[in-house]
């Protein structure tokens, strides 16, 4: 879509009901990939509109019909020509993206949070995880983004948020201190376990990176905009996922639980490990490749990790 494209498009839009069928027009004529917190032409058009507007969704429908200012066409129309151009998410284009309800920032630092375990969150890990929760502990926490929420859910839980990436847990600290949750959320630098040895917790939660080698050759471009070290795992995409097993029941409590993202490399831990009953996750809104186990199913098996 070139310039001129735009322009035109400036002088034949109006309301706000205009600006968001041309976007979602232009974004399906563009191949562009969705999957980075919204999976369709719409929902990124409506997420684009809404920041430029600064309204919400439901304010974007309850004005419908008024008019952009000249101003707001252009800078929605600008966003939309980078998102097709540029081909990064939408989320990194507006610095925000939101996660279980809750709005984080975001940049090319960390993944765009998109994790079904938010489903998870929302519903206190139930029947899984059982009170009183005391301890959390979040590996590979990114953005921040499922230790924050994990502590909304469980307010008189303390959350470790870790990452062995320094520029993700600048991301992490933002987020904290947009929440408040300074204190309750601690983000530490770590490969893996290794800053909490000897710490226990009632739930560990991770999506960590778990990309194999042949998905990392084929992502969308869409993909190469977010850090490497936060997606790719090995061959098999389990490199990370056999030492948080491994290692998982050392720092548990009695009843505590793992619960683990692999996404695509469901199958090929399935059949690395085919002895575990791996407890899968049914979501109701979509996503797959999320894991339950309990800390006495950990150590039946920790010797075959």
């Amino acid at each position: 879509m070139g310039s001129n494209n735009a322009t035109e498009a400036v002088k034949s839009l109006r309301s706000i009901l205009d600006h968001l069928r041309w976007g979602v027009t232009t974004l399906q004529g563009a191949d562009v990939f969705f999957g980075h917190g919204t999976d369709n032409a719409y929902s990124e058009s409506k997420l684009i509109l809404s920041h430029t507007l600064e309204l919400d969704f439901e304010q974007l429908e309850h004005f419908r019909d008024a008019a952009l200012t000249p101003a707001e066409q252009a800078r929605f129309i600008a966003l939309i020509e980078e998102r097709i151009h540029s081909r990064k998410p939408a989320a990194y284009l507006i610095g925000k993206a939101w996660f279980a309800g809750l709005p984080f920032v975001v940049d090319e630092r960390v993944l765009v949070p998109r994790s079904p375990i938010a489903e998870l969150i929302e519903k206190s890990f139930e029947p899984w995880l059982a009170p009183p929760v005391r301890r959390i502990l979040d590996l590979c926490t990114g953005s921040g983004c499922i230790a924050i929420a994990c502590a909304y859910a469980f307010p008189e839980a303390e959350v470790d948020a870790l990452d062995i990436s320094p520029d993700a847990l600048a991301v992490a600290e933002q987020n904290i201190e947009l929440h408040q949750l300074e204190g309750r959320v601690i983000p530490l630098l770590s490969d893996l376990y290794e800053t909490v040895r000897g710490e226990r917790y009632d739930l560990i939660v991770t999506n960590p990176p778990y990309v194999d080698a042949d998905d990392m050759a084929d992502l969308p471009a869409e993909f190469h905009h977010e850090p490497e070290l936060g997606l790719a795992a090995g061959e098999d995409g389990l490199d990370l996922v056999r030492t948080i097993l491994r290692e998982a029941p050392d720092h548990l409590t009695e009843h505590g639980v793992l619960v683990c993202e692999v996404g695509n490399s469901m199958l090929a831990l399935q059949t690395a490990f085919p002895q575990v009953p791996f407890e899968w996750v049914e979501f109701d809104f979509g996503g797959d490749g999320v894991f339950v186990l309990s800390r006495a199913t950990l150590l039946e098996h920790q010797y075959e990790f």
